[in-house]
């Protein structure tokens, strides 16, 4: 069993941001479906895709919620900075604040997770 930790970083700005975004969750559904560990993790600006994933009206929201269970969190400074904070606590979604108010990517290393950026 593979071990991967998908982080979004692309902002809500452009259409290849969309593709980012989007792409990050089917690579969250490929590991799921393949049985392997594997976390979602939304970061920097990309705190911001919650709040439109979470839509139902959004193209995506379906695929967004069939992963949803995979989402480990948001970072908690990058999601205030960003204006995101609302969004994510109003979808549930936990905010991670490991290292200095940030996700620590060196945990996820240590537990040997392999690191996908988006």
């Amino acid at each position: 069993m593979l071990k991967a930790a998908v982080l979004v970083f692309s902002d809500t700005e452009a259409h290849a941001d969309v593709a980012r975004a989007v792409n990050a969750l089917l690579t969250v559904r490929e590991f799921e479906e393949s049985g392997d560990d594997v976390r979602l993790i939304f970061d920097g600006a990309g705190t911001k895709w919650i709040g439109e994933f979470a839509k139902p009206e959004h193209h995506s929201h379906a695929l967004y919620e069939a992963v949803r269970d995979h989402i480990a969190g948001a970072c908690s400074v990058c999601a205030s900075a960003f204006g995101a904070k609302e969004a994510i606590q109003a979808a549930g979604i936990p905010l991670l604040d490991e290292y200095k108010r940030h996700p620590s990517v060196r945990r996820l290393v240590a537990d040997g997770y392999q690191i996908l950026t988006f």
